[in-house]
């Protein structure tokens, strides 16, 4: 795949990716998982069928949208990684609000632990953002 030329017009030359579809059945269980845990508000559009996700502090937004009778939760080959300084405690945290969490593994430099969010979605929760090695 050949490179854009440096003479392309820039209404042709994309942005970064800051968004991310996620098919799911229970748009409510979800807005409910994301916003209770990881901090993320609703952003609603009348008569839009996507529910919009978003922190205040920027990040990548997370856009609910309703699954079609064939698609099948959970088999999509992402996992979504959450930033936390402290595995450990955080872990801790969502065990003690009734979710199941794996356990805590080592990596170069920084821990990370996995979770499924409502629609059988991989979560990670992981310090590397914040390893210095």
């Amino acid at each position: 795949m050949n490179a854009p030329s440096a003479s392309a017009p820039s209404d042709l030359v994309s942005g970064p990716c800051n968004r991310i579809v996620i098919y799911c059945r229970d748009i409510e269980a979800m807005v409910s998982f994301y916003s209770t845990y990881f901090g993320y508000q609703v952003v609603a559009r009348p008569q839009d069928r996507i529910t919009e996700l978003r922190r205040t502090d920027g990040g990548l937004v997370l856009m609910l949208h309703p699954a079609s009778k064939g698609q099948k939760e959970g088999q999509a080959l992402i996992k979504l990684v959450f930033d936390v300084r402290d595995v450990f405690a955080f872990r801790a945290h969502l065990l003690a609000a009734g979710l199941t969490v794996g356990p805590v593994h080592e990596a170069d430099n920084y821990q990370f632990a996995n979770l499924k969010d409502p629609a059988k979605n991989s979560v990670s929760i992981s310090s590397r953002a914040f390893c210095t090695g």
